[in-house]
């Protein structure tokens, strides 16, 4: 599964102020839906509702242990492609490993040759501790998967904002 977050340039510090007032008195490093309470993730919920905004999810099935990344660079097409829709041109990912973050560029590099030619759409790499709307996106993608598992309230709040596609991974 891969979220992002999509906010106009003026929304994104009130969007990552809230993030950073989500985190609070914990002082960790970064916030993750799984280390949430039940208390916790209906704050976050409740938060990102009121920031607007919108949420492309993509979920890729099957994904098998093997062949992880190959789903994953499936799912960055389609996100790619999304919001390039939305009007989108610049990704910012979290970064995983020099070795990882070339493996994004290189998908999406081959993405935008489905996009309209000279369509411009470029990505970078930033540390998950860094920037605070990738807490946006994972409580997002929290939400979607806590809805697969009979948790559905989280979603439903946030489902006016959530667009939400399922790919077949080919794995």
């Amino acid at each position: 599964m891969l979220a992002a977050a999509v906010y106009e340039a003026p929304e994104q510090e009130r969007a990552r102020a809230a993030m950073l007032e989500l985190r609070g008195a914990r002082r960790i490093r970064k916030s993750h839906w799984h280390e949430m309470d039940e208390q916790e993730r209906a704050r976050a919920v409740r938060s990102v509702v009121g920031l607007g905004g919108s949420h492309v999810v993509v979920v890729g099935s099957p994904v098998p242990c093997r062949r992880q990344e190959r789903a994953r660079a499936k799912c960055l097409e389609r996100l790619v492609f999304e919001l390039h829709g939305l009007g989108v041109t610049a990704l910012v990912m979290e970064g995983r490993s020099i070795q990882l973050n070339g493996r994004d560029v290189h998908t999406i590099t081959g993405a935008r040759h489905n996009l309209p030619k000279a369509t411009e759409f470029h990505v970078s790499h930033v540390l998950g501790k860094d920037e605070p709307l990738f807490w946006v996106a994972d409580i997002v993608a929290g939400a979607v998967r806590a809805a697969t598992f009979g948790q559905g309230h989280y979603h439903a709040e946030l489902a006016p904002q959530i667009f939400q596609f399922m790919v077949s991974t080919g794995c």
